[in-house]
């Protein structure tokens, strides 16, 4: 690579990084093309990149980077970076999965999450979590609980009123 194409490079991963949300760095070792090409598609299925960076590079752009925390201790051996631009465990999910069927190969290294650095356990969890729509359901159904009791509260007081004034009316009827 001569210095331009290095410098092209390092600009388009800059802007990768600001672009996306979240940022997992990989260890990709014992992956063959095949199951790259593999990886890289389901990756794009949930809204994210596999690029395999070299770590010189890669430590070049964090160093240069006043948002990004210093992850270069991490930047040792085969480093793929995916690039979540859409669910961040959507994009975990789909590695974990992909994993699983590989002899857990893509291996986490850590993640990167509004700035803040991620490690391995805690990206798996991430990966485990629910699909976004049964945790907003699950949200609904918390907040509508509350309400449901207040209502059929209220509604038992209604019915208690209505069946004492129905009781007064049948006294004074008596009375009267």
């Amino acid at each position: 690579m001569d210095r331009t194409t290095k410098e092209t490079f390092v600009e388009a991963l800059k802007e990768r990084m600001d672009r996306a949300p979240v940022l997992y760095l990989t260890d990709f070792t014992g992956l063959n093309v095949k199951a790259m090409t593999e990886l890289r598609a389901s990756l794009r299925k949930s809204g994210a990149e596999y690029v395999v960076v070299k770590n010189r590079l890669a430590k070049r752009v964090f160093n240069e980077s006043e948002t990004l925390p210093d992850i270069t201790e991490s930047l040792v051996g085969p480093t793929g970076f995916v690039f979540g631009y859409e669910d961040a465990a959507a994009t975990a999910k789909a590695l974990h999965e992909f994993a699983k069927g590989h002899d857990k190969k893509p291996a986490f290294k850590l993640g990167v999450m509004e700035n803040k650095i991620l490690q391995p356990e805690q990206v798996e969890k991430i990966a485990k979590l629910p699909p976004r729509e049964h945790l907003l359901a699950e949200l609904a159904g918390a907040f509508e609980a509350p309400m449901a009791m207040l209502a059929t509260a209220l509604e038992a007081k209604l019915q208690e009123t209505a069946g004492l004034l129905d009781a007064l009316k049948e006294e004074r009827a008596e009375a009267g």
